[in-house]
């Protein structure tokens, strides 16, 4: 039986791809303790320096398997254990200090979006869908996307996108701060974007987006201090050694 998520690495990048085609990627148990378990390891694989996020199929993701709880015999349960189960797997994307990037195609929906806003730079397909759609079964939003919807869109532009109950563009997305890039092939430009990123500091660029991620948690006192504790270590770095020396000589 396939691997609802598959994990593959190659020349220092790994390609975590969600991996239920037949049922538009969307989120069951299997595939939510499989996403937390493939991001684990890649956390723990030193070797890769950056992530490229993929659904296979004909879209992104769907959302959640609507199918799986709406069969439970105890369905509020069986959802707040599987919100929790993949809350901890986008928790662990979020967290980690390398750098993401998403190609997104077909249809993000629900819990998609969530997954796909644990990425630093979001390349969509034309014609790609942005569905909220929690409300429409009478739910309410998973995946943190409660909190990194308007912090990618803005408060009221998430908020008219969550209850609206309408689809945006691939362009409008854009357009709303939702997604970073449109284009025809997604996966070529996604590769290009891990490739410069390999080609440059990857090292430097995992501290860069944790800092980012959880600078808005904290003081301004206590951002100056990360930065300045930061810095310093960086500076110590087999990267940094490397590329200071060649900027002077250039």
């Amino acid at each position: 039986m396939p691997k609802p998520v598959t994990l593959t690495t190659a020349g220092g990048v790994g390609h975590l791809q969600l991996n239920r085609p037949e049922a538009a990627n969307t989120i069951n148990m299997p595939l939510a303790k499989a996403l937390g378990e493939a991001v684990d390891r890649v956390a723990e694989d030193d070797s890769v320096k950056a992530v490229l996020l993929t659904g296979s199929g004909k879209r992104f993701c769907a959302g959640g398997d609507i199918s799986a709880f709406a069969e439970s015999s105890d369905q509020g349960r069986f959802l707040s254990e599987l919100a929790s189960t993949i809350d901890a797997a986008v928790q662990a994307l979020e967290s980690l200090q390398k750098p993401v990037v998403a190609a997104v195609h077909g249809a993000v929906a629900g819990g998609g979006l969530g997954i796909m806003l644990a990425a630093d730079v979001i390349i969509a397909a034309e014609g790609t869908s942005f569905v909220f759609a929690y409300p429409s079964i009478g739910l309410t939003p998973d995946c943190g996307s409660s909190a990194s919807l308007p912090r990618a869109m803005g408060l009221h532009r998430a908020l008219a996108f969550a209850l609206s109950g309408r689809p945006l563009s691939a362009d409008q997305a854009l357009s709303q701060g939702l997604v970073t890039e449109v284009v025809v092939d997604p996966l070529t430009r996604a590769h290009e974007v891990v490739t410069a990123w390999m080609a440059g500091a990857p090292g430097a660029l995992g501290d860069v987006r944790r800092m980012l991620r959880e600078g808005s948690g904290l003081s301004r006192a206590e951002v100056g201090i990360r930065e300045a504790a930061t810095i310093g270590e960086r500076m110590a770095t087999a990267e940094a050694q490397c590329l200071i020396p060649a900027f002077l000589g250039r």
